[in-house]
């Protein structure tokens, strides 16, 4: 039997949801960037959250912004399976620079750190299978003080482009946000003047929801960037990453409307395999970023990470989620002190029928936010989306488990431990 609190919750969350689908079914996407890149969220590996900007190699040879860390990283990818499920980026954050341009204006890679220069490192990528991502910020200098774009746009994208960089992160640090929009604006037009395809990854939009009283124009942002930072930078704890999801569910109406092929909300790094994280908290994270349609940019040491955080990063079924070629992004659904859901549609799909409502499979995220305790759910499906008319097989993603197959009339029951996730597909039969 449901315990007394899983029935109150399946009332509450009768009127939640119904709530919920009435605001999202009037989204609309309104614009979009059309460079052909990143149709599914760019997936990969990224340097900052692990080693920030440690450039004492003569200390920690093996830990700092260095050619070595980097090409230790993309062997990881290779050798441990990881570009083979999709991770086939590698980036370079800040910190990667000398302290001075050149005589002729251009960027110099550290010579201590980076002796072969930047296009040795992306032709060693480019030779894996594997692409190279770089940094630079819209300011004077680099948050970390490094030599800025401010100044040198049309010199920075066309040396990018000769490197054969494969994306591109702008970061806005120590620059006026009333000329943000202008900047990001003008400096994709001339990254598009080179000619290389390189993805653009802005931090626009964070530094007006959060460090002022601008609101974002989601509609150029869109046009003009692949993904984009929506909150602050993350760490590996409990606290961070659920105030990360909450920012993301608190603020659905407006984050998604612009979501779709080529187009991304990033929510920031894939902590897993940090310090700080457990095993139900690191699937938590894996179970959202692939719900919502986040980028999987991965900031851990490969080189040390253990298997079972492994597993969770190298799991088929939750990269499928992420990489659903739909590109619909998923929704809260439900919210309180103690329970939250998610719901994604999902391929395959139907067409619509005469009533104008279309059939989808779905992935849903039931995650328990406390930290003293396993909690059971009850739900009726219909009352996630899914149609009384239509079967679906069900199973769990994680434990990569078969339910029986279920109509929208039944009701699925689901135990989550504390601070952890039940993650479930609904495939249309």
């Amino acid at each position: 039997m449901m315990s007394s609190m899983t029935t109150m919750w399946s009332s509450m969350i009768s009127n939640v949801i119904f709530m919920a689908f009435i605001t999202i079914s009037i989204m609309k996407v309104m614009s979009c960037l059309d460079n052909g890149l990143c149709l599914t969220p760019p997936m990969g590996w990224l340097s900052w959250e692990r080693f920030g900007c440690n450039v004492k190699c003569h200390i920690k040879p093996d830990d700092c912004i260095s050619e070595k860390l980097f090409k230790d990283m993309a062997d990881r990818l290779v050798s441990d399976g990881y570009r083979e499920v999709g991770y086939n980026r590698i980036n370079i954050d800040d910190c990667w620079m000398s302290r001075s341009r050149t005589k002729d204006k251009k960027l110099l890679p550290d010579p201590k750190r980076f002796p072969n220069g930047i296009r040795h490192l992306a032709d060693y990528m480019h030779s894996r299978g594997l692409k190279l991502g770089i940094y630079q910020n819209y300011g004077l200098k680099t948050c970390m003080g490094y030599p800025g774009l401010i100044g040198y746009q049309k010199v920075d994208a066309q040396t990018f482009a000769d490197w054969q960089i494969d994306m591109i992160k702008i970061d806005a640090c120590f620059t006026p946000v009333h000329t943000l929009d202008k900047g990001y604006e003008d400096f994709g037009d001339v990254l598009n003047q080179t000619g290389r395809p390189m993805v653009y990854s802005c931090s626009w939009p964070y530094y007006q929801l959060h460090t002022s009283t601008v609101i974002p124009n989601w509609n150029l942002i869109a046009d003009k960037c692949n993904i984009w930072r929506t909150y602050h930078d993350i760490h590996a704890n409990w606290k961070d990453l659920l105030a990360t999801i909450d920012f993301v569910g608190d603020n659905q109406q407006v984050l998604n409307r612009n979501v779709g092929p080529g187009r991304w909300n990033d929510p920031d790094m894939l902590l897993i395999g940090n310090k700080g994280l457990t095993v139900d908290q690191s699937m938590v994270q894996m179970g959202i970023w692939s719900v919502i349609a986040a980028p999987l940019f991965m900031s851990n040491d490969l080189r040390h990470i253990t298997q079972e955080f492994k597993n969770i990063l190298l799991n088929k079924e939750v990269i499928a989620i992420n990489q659903d070629p739909m590109g619909e992004p998923g929704f809260r659904v439900f919210h309180n002190e103690t329970l939250d859901i998610w719901v994604r549609p999902l391929m395959p799909s139907h067409p619509q029928h005469d009533s104008g409502i279309g059939d989808t499979s779905y992935a849903l995220a039931f995650v328990n936010r406390r930290q003293d305790g396993q909690i059971t759910v009850g739900v009726k499906l219909e009352e996630l989306g899914l149609k009384t008319s239509r079967s679906y097989r069900m199973r769990y993603v994680f434990a990569k488990r078969d339910l029986s197959v279920m109509t929208g009339a039944d009701t699925v029951r689901v135990s989550i431990p504390a601070t952890g996730i039940r993650l479930l597909t609904a495939i249309l039969d």
